[in-house]
């Protein structure tokens, strides 16, 4: 059962958002000048899967009671280095449609300001400007509505009981939690796991990688000239290609054109063929796409049954950078 409202406890006062890089959809935002609204604070990085797929409820929530109260405040909060770059950031969010106020916090001065450690992370603060409630990661939306329902009706609106329906799609559908097989992958070394290219990384230097003649679940393999970085790895000659044998509805690669640098045309395989009704949003059912800035892109959405599954992915042009694998 969920806990009434005066069962919620005071967890802190809300921290101010000093330090911020700048802010997107509104003047700087102050402790002082949210006094009075019901607060929620929504950390989150704009390639982040778990961020991605909690968006439609925070655009839902701060559609919906806007006029009883509630504020939304964003920080977007960088995990890679090309999520602090501000036209990334900008484009990303008009693209997403995040409306509300986003503080870019590139040093993370927001994020020690709240002790946070999570993307998404959510504060739920009333309108004295005391914490009451913080839920970490994706998922329990009913509960999270709820609260911000208590904590207006505390202040007095009128606030019925019916809760938000949503069916998302494209990139912010949930999770197949069922079928899913296969966590995050980092393609840099620095937390690379399962990397199956003979001969093993070569850190930081140039050079000729191959993929192995099998590749089991969880795998994944480069192949032609690369770099490998701490956080990605940067193909230098067009005709590169990775390999990832994977168990999951969706397949997701954080990927772009390194910065500055001219989009980059790709074709995707699944086991060998191209995608057909297996594709996701940023592919045709031929396979082919283009990768224009560093985002997340989904390659893959199968329909069910789902199953051990290669993945294959050839770069037509050099420069891109490719990031991590997500799944869902």
């Amino acid at each position: 059962m969920f806990r009434h409202r005066n069962e919620l406890p005071v967890e802190g006062e809300l921290p101010a958002f000093d330090g911020a890089t700048t802010w997107l959809n509104a003047a700087p935002l102050t402790p002082a000048g949210l006094r009075g609204r019901v607060v929620l604070v929504s950390f989150g990085t704009y390639t982040c899967i778990n961020w991605i797929r909690s968006l439609p409820y925070m655009r839902a929530w701060a559609d919906k009671y806007a006029g009883q109260g509630l504020a939304v405040v964003g920080v977007q909060t960088p995990e890679f280095d090309f999520e602090g770059d501000l036209d990334n950031v900008g484009r990303a969010m008009k693209e997403m449609d995040v409306r509300y106020p986003v503080a870019v916090d590139n040093d993370y001065a927001i994020w020690q300001a709240f002790d946070n450690h999570y993307w998404p992370a959510l504060y739920f603060v009333d309108t004295q400007g005391r914490i009451r409630h913080r839920r970490f990661g994706e998922g329990e939306y009913e509960e999270s509505e709820m609260v911000l329902q208590m904590l207006l009706r505390e202040a007095g609106a009128d606030v019925d009981q019916g809760l938000v329906r949503l069916e998302p799609d494209g990139g912010e559908a949930a999770a197949d939690w069922a079928s899913l097989g296969s966590p995050e992958s980092y393609v840099g070394y620095g937390r690379a796991v399962g990397f199956a290219s003979p001969g093993g990384v070569a850190p930081d230097e140039r050079h000729s990688y191959s993929a192995p003649t099998t590749l089991h679940r969880n795998q994944w393999a480069l192949s032609g000239d690369w770099r490998i970085g701490s956080e990605l790895a940067h193909l230098n000659q067009p005709g590169g290609s990775i390999a990832c044998q994977f168990h999951a509805r969706d397949l997701h690669l954080v990927m772009g054109p390194s910065l500055a640098n001219p989009s980059v045309r790709f074709r995707v395989r699944l086991d060998g063929e191209p995608p057909g009704f297996a594709h996701g949003v940023d592919v045709d059912e031929s396979g082919n796409g283009t990768a224009d800035y560093q985002r997340m892109y989904q390659l893959i959405r199968q329909p069910g049954p789902i199953g051990d599954r290669l993945f294959e992915i050839e770069f037509l042009d050099p420069r891109v950078e490719a990031f991590v694998f997500t799944f869902g």
